[in-house]
C-alpha cells in the first residue's frame, strides 16, 4: 500500500488525508542537478524518509543504492524498493547512473597486481542466471583465489563469460601471468575438458590438485 493511501491518527482511527499527486524536486548531486518526483497529501503532513522535504543534496543516498546493488539487486528492483519503502520516484536511468559509479573502480580492482609466487591457487566457475534484453541467459563468473606464503587468502580474480570453457580459462591464466604471477606450486581444480592443458600452457612446472566434492 502507497503510504500516502491512508493515515491513522495516533489512536488508529483513520483520517480524511489522502494522496495528492506529486511535486519536482531539484537536488545535487556529484554527477550534477536532477529532478525526483516527491508524493505530496491534502493535509502537507507526509514526511519523505529517505530525502527529507528541506534536503537538497543525496549524497547519501547514492552509496545506499550502490549497497543495494552490491546486494544482487537489479537497477529496476532498487527504483522499486526505494518507491515502496520511502515513496519516492527515483528513476532507474539515475539509480543505473549512481550505480555506474563502481565501474571504474571494479576495472582497476581487475588489473591490480599480484604476488610473484602463490603456493595454491583453486580455480573454478560459478554458474548463475541473469535476465538480459527480456531474456534468461547463463554466465558463469570464473574466480580465481589465491593462497599466499603466509596462508592468507588472496582474491586475485572474478570474470564474467557466457560458459565455461578451456579456452576461456587459458586466457584467465595468461592474465595472472602479465599480472605479476610468475609462479604457482599447486592448482586446485576441476575436471573440465581442456583445464590441464590450460594450466600445463601458461605454468608447465605446476601440479595439479583435482578437486573432489563428497
Amino acid at each position: 500500500m502507497h503510504p500516502l493511501a491512508t493515515k491513522k491518527s495516533e489512536n488508529g482511527v483513520l483520517t480524511s488525508n489522502k494522496r495528492n499527486g506529486y511535486f519536482s524536486k531539484t537536488l545535487k548531486s556529484q554527477y550534477g542537478e536532477f529532478q525526483i518526483n516527491v508524493p505530496r497529501d491534502r493535509e502537507g503532513e507526509f514526511e519523505p524518509k529517505l530525502i527529507p522535504k528541506y534536503q537538497r543534496d543525496i549524497s547519501g543516498i547514492e552509496e545506499k543504492v550502490i549497497s543495494l546493488y552490491a546486494r544482487g539487486m537489479s537497477t529496476r528492483d532498487i527504483h522499486d524498493q526505494i518507491q515502496e519503502l520511502y515513496g519516492m520516484e527515483l528513476s532507474a536511468e539515475m539509480v543505473s547512473k549512481i550505480t555506474d559509479r563502481i565501474l571504474p573502480e571494479t576495472k582497476e580492482w581487475q588489473s591490480h597486481p599480484l604476488n610473484a609466487v602463490y603456493p595454491f591457487v583453486f580455480m573454478d566457475c560459478i554458474h548463475y542466471k541473469v535476465r538480459e534484453d527480456g531474456r534468461i541467459l547463463s554466465r558463469a563468473a570464473y574466480m580465481v583465489l589465491g593462497i599466499i606464503a603466509d596462508g592468507c587468502k588472496d582474491i586475485c580474480s572474478i570474470t564474467v563469460g557466457a560458459n565455461e570453457t578451456g579456452k576461456f580459462w587459458l586466457g584467465m591464466l595468461n592474465d595472472l601471468k602479465n599480472r605479476g604471477v610468475e609462479d604457482v606450486l599447486f592448482f586446485c581444480v576441476d575436471g573440465l575438458a581442456g583445464f590441464k592443458e590450460a594450466i600445463g600452457a601458461v605454468y608447465p612446472q605446476a601440479q595439479i590438485q583435482r578437486c573432489v566434492t563428497i
